[in-house]
């Protein structure tokens, strides 16, 4: 009798998803004092803000979870929206008047913001948020390495570093390099983060209006006031609280390869470097220097650069960030894609907006420096086509 129950729950109970298929785990290999630091962070990625907690007074969400279900991209129906203007060629992010991130929610007794009349806005979904402390391992020498601002080799793709201001609590490791008291971003979109304590603290702030002694102000909405406040003593989370966070995504497993063995993968990877698209998305990367073991001097492949590239009008949504142009982003990592739909509803959604529903469409936009190598994916026959995507599915 006990057989056939189990056999029969095993037949009626839906099985666990494989390791493979899912994103929110740690890296293995952590130790079990890191696991426990983990798990509170874990925590406080899918904590839901209350009122009285300090949500607000405006804000776009109630938790990290919101955006990043299943720590897995967003969609257009939670995007973000981001606004600023051009004061000749120096962007102008707007600080003053609620710039660069509009809250477009507000608690009860406030007013959510709206976009000032003379600014430019675009929408961003929320990216993928696991294997990011692979990223922030990665050496500044490394990066100032592979870039090629100049296109000094001649094949077009000229991929640059990007310059920008650390903020006030920004503490350098052995691994970052100075310019002119900037250093390199390397997260976001334009890559105007260094490191992710500046992405948690920001996030935590201008996402859900929760302020940290790294940010204590509530976001303000200037339109009606040039007040802060909630009735929430700030600093309303404790910097031990946001380090568990920052520590969760330091230590969230980068997404894992599937179907390496299958014939249409191996050949669509070929295809795949062969067409060049390995000159932006490039399939191997190696940490510098962790205190964290598990991320100390690590080979990774999360086809990306971290590099800002020029992709042409296609994608030039006339915003900007730090002294990026309009037209260029940072090279989004393609590990995770394969999985992409599980966190975005069942459908997919590419490129910096969601604008690109498949695959193929998100290589059509593609232009300015990834010109060439858009139209050597045009000319491929539709079987070629159809390995290439397999293995892109396979990341």
């Amino acid at each position: 009798m006990c057989l056939l129950l189990s056999f029969g729950c095993k037949k009626i109970l839906p099985q666990a998803p494989e390791s493979e298929e899912i994103l929110a785990e740690p890296i293995a290999g952590l130790t079990p004092e890191q696991l426990l630091l983990f798990a509170r962070g874990d925590e406080n990625f899918a904590h839901i803000f209350s009122k009285d907690e300090g949500l607000g007074p405006i804000f776009i969400q109630t938790s990290c979870e919101s955006c990043h279900a299943g720590d897995g991209k967003g969609n257009p129906f939670n995007s973000v929206t981001r606004f600023g203007k051009y004061n000749g060629t120096t962007w102008d992010a707007m600080i003053e008047q609620g710039g660069p991130q509009l809250q477009h929610r507000a608690i009860t007794g406030y007013m959510a913001e709206t976009i000032p009349h003379n600014a430019t806005n675009t929408q961003l979904i929320a990216p993928n948020v696991t294997g990011l402390g692979f990223f922030e391992y990665v050496s500044d020498a490394y990066l100032i390495s592979i870039s090629d601002s100049a296109d000094m080799d001649g094949d077009g793709i000229s991929g640059r570093v990007h310059w920008v201001d650390p903020p006030p609590y920004f503490i350098p490791t052995a691994t970052h390099i100075s310019k002119n008291g900037k250093y390199i971003g390397r997260f976001g979109k334009k890559a105007s983060s260094v490191n992710l304590i500046q992405r948690v603290t920001d996030a935590y702030r201008d996402d859900i209006g929760i302020t940290t002694l790294n940010s204590p102000y509530d976001p303000i909405n200037y339109s009606v006031s040039s007040v802060a406040g909630d009735n929430i003593a700030d600093p309303e989370l404790p910097l031990s609280t946001l380090h568990q966070t920052v520590f969760y995504m330091q230590t969230l497993k980068n997404p894992t390869r599937r179907d390496t063995d299958d014939l249409n993968v191996i050949e669509g990877e070929n295809i795949f470097k062969s067409i060049g698209c390995d000159k932006c998305h490039k399939s191997a990367m190696k940490t510098g220097f962790s205190e964290i073991e598990v991320l100390n001097n690590k080979t990774f492949s999360p086809y990306t650069d971290l590099l800002l590239h020029d992709m042409g009008a296609t994608l030039d949504d006339n915003y900007s960030e730090g002294t990026a142009l309009s037209s260029e982003w940072r090279t989004p990592p393609l590990w995770g894609l394969g999985l992409q739909k599980n966190s975005q509803g069942g459908k997919l959604f590419l490129l910096h907006d969601g604008r690109a529903t498949s695959i193929e469409q998100a290589v059509t936009y593609h232009a300015g420096e990834a010109i060439v190598i858009r139209n050597n994916f045009l000319s491929l026959n539709s079987e070629e086509k159809h390995k290439l995507i397999k293995f892109l599915e396979s990341l």
